[in-house]
């Protein structure tokens, strides 16, 4: 009798859990009625400058702190993106640590908008380099693959490849989201390559220019950099989805 009330017990502790981990995946992911596809209306880019504060991110053997590195490169893509008559919303614009969830809370705060996170990777294979670029929403697909291609147009760039992956700031976005591994400061080359900011102004150059392809088209950009022509004024919002804006304040599952 007890052994065959333990091994029900069992059971029934097993069954409580699974029901439990189900109920806290279904709150922890976005459903597909709660996306909203903004790729081709967006008028905001809410940029986020991965790690900060107490996190510094990926080690550095050649490179400078991830944290550093990531918060450059995301304050260079936010000019060029307002230069593109884009409005923006940075997670963070100085060395201070923004939580995940509150990373999240901006990004879906704002609305009409797409997500871009900036990152650098890190890796003990020395060797290893290139670029990668992450995505959740099926929404966020082509506007991953854009970022990669405009990335490994770089002289030496390696192609890491588009994934879809469950990050937390991607896959609890409502709009487009998208996560871009921006080299690896683990590699020697790249590692000192992050360390010059005449490199990660290209870096930045590099994504804005995709990001100004995925709401405008080709051969946009570099015109409306230099002010000779001004992009189309965005389509007018779905009802309920007018200009949005939030405070101004990881790559973590």
């Amino acid at each position: 009798m007890i052994r065959l009330s333990v091994v029900h017990m069992s059971r029934c502790s097993r069954v409580t859990f699974l029901l439990v981990a189900l109920a806290f995946a279904s709150c922890q992911t976005v459903s597909k009625e709660q996306r909203k596809n903004t790729s081709r209306t967006f008028n905001t880019v809410v940029v986020d400058a991965g790690h900060g504060g107490k996190d510094s991110g990926a080690y550095r053997r050649f490179g400078p702190p991830e944290k550093v590195a990531t918060l450059d490169v995301a304050t260079r893509l936010s000019q060029k993106l307002r230069e593109s008559q884009f409005k923006t919303v940075m997670t963070r614009t100085n060395d201070v640590f923004i939580p995940l969830d509150t990373r999240v809370d901006i990004e879906n705060a704002t609305l009409n908008s797409i997500f871009v996170s900036i990152h650098f990777n890190d890796s003990r294979r020395r060797g290893i380099k290139g670029f990668e670029t992450y995505y959740h929403s099926p929404y966020a697909a082509e506007l991953a693959q854009r970022v990669q291609n405009k990335l490994c147009a770089m002289p030496g760039a390696v192609n890491r490849g588009v994934h879809t992956a469950n990050f937390r700031v991607i896959r609890k976005a409502v709009y487009p989201a998208i996560l871009v591994e921006c080299g690896y400061l683990s590699n020697r080359a790249e590692g000192y390559e992050a360390r010059s900011t005449e490199y990660r102004d290209r870096l930045a150059d590099k994504i804005a220019e995709a990001i100004v392809e995925e709401r405008y088209g080709a051969g946009v950009y570099r015109a409306a950099f230099t002010g000779q022509i001004r992009p189309p004024a965005p389509n007018p919002p779905p009802p309920g989805e007018g200009p949005g804006s939030a405070p101004q304040t990881l790559r973590d599952n």
